[in-house]
């Protein structure tokens, strides 16, 4: 019985939404509220974003990894991880400096066509 009551008070919620929809005779609009006209531009941003943002995080891990290497004391452990750090910020980095390459690459790869 809870399951039917749950479905006809989805299906009563989403009728009442939608009616002034359907009784109105014109067609609704809706503006667009981000300030990219597509989802290229909208991609294209948060690529910039994230390059910047990696552009500033990398050098603060890389002085994490120094201060690993200093304070190591000779400790097998801790020069691995500063190693292991300075590894994959610079994979990241790499990653990031080649991302619109990399979308560029995947988009001719399965045929998407970018403005």
């Amino acid at each position: 019985m809870r399951k039917y009551l749950i479905k006809i008070s989805a299906i009563s919620l989403l009728f009442i939404l939608l009616f002034p929809l359907m009784v109105r005779g014109d067609t609704v609009t809706i503006d667009n509220p981000l300030r990219w006209n597509s989802f290229w531009d909208l991609i294209d941003k948060l690529i910039d974003f994230i390059f910047y943002l990696s552009i500033g995080f990398a050098p603060i891990m890389i002085i994490v990894a120094g201060f690993y290497f200093i304070t190591a004391a000779g400790e097998p452990a801790k020069i691995e991880t500063a190693k292991k750090i300075i590894l994959w910020t610079m994979i990241g980095l790499t990653i990031v400096f080649l991302s619109k390459a990399l979308i560029s690459f995947f988009c001719q790869i399965f045929g998407v066509s970018t403005p």
